[in-house]
């Protein structure tokens, strides 16, 4: 016990040396990002979490409905970029501003669909058989003696 009261006043400093330490510091965030935070607890570390939590409290800032709010606009923010990327699909655009990338997109990409480029992804196997198809064709052709 003798040896618990020795060693009291260096556990804080021991404890704040075990703290990560954020570019820039938790401690000089604004509320708003320290709730930001908070929310969306996934996107950043478990530690970092815990400091802002402790840094509103210590601010003696009401937090609870803001978090649930940043929470749900979060959330929206998520859903309407999920059905962005699935509605995204190749245009005639592409292929005459961007013909090069848009082709290595088509031929070498297999992950569309996983990454959420639904339409992309059924245009791409579209595309695919007609690329097939073409190169059969002229090599056909090529070796007939026709071109």
């Amino acid at each position: 016990m003798g040896l618990f009261f020795a060693l009291a006043p260096f556990i804080p400093f021991v404890y704040l040396q075990c703290m990560k330490t954020f570019n820039p510091p938790i401690s000089t965030r604004k509320s708003e990002e320290l709730i930001q935070i908070i929310a969306v607890p996934e996107d950043w570390d478990k530690e970092a979490v815990e400091q802002a939590n402790n840094e509103l409290i210590a601010r003696e800032i009401d937090f609870q409905d803001s978090v649930k709010k940043a929470a749900l606009r979060h959330h929206r923010k998520q859903r309407f970029e999920q059905l962005s990327r699935a509605k995204a699909s190749y245009s005639i655009g592409d292929f005459i501003f961007q013909p090069i990338p848009t082709l290595l997109e088509i031929l070498i990409s297999w992950e569309l669909k996983k990454d959420g480029y639904l339409r992309k992804a059924k245009q791409q196997k579209i595309f695919r058989i007609i690329i097939f198809a073409v190169f059969i064709i002229v090599y056909l052709l090529f070796s007939v003696g026709v071109l």
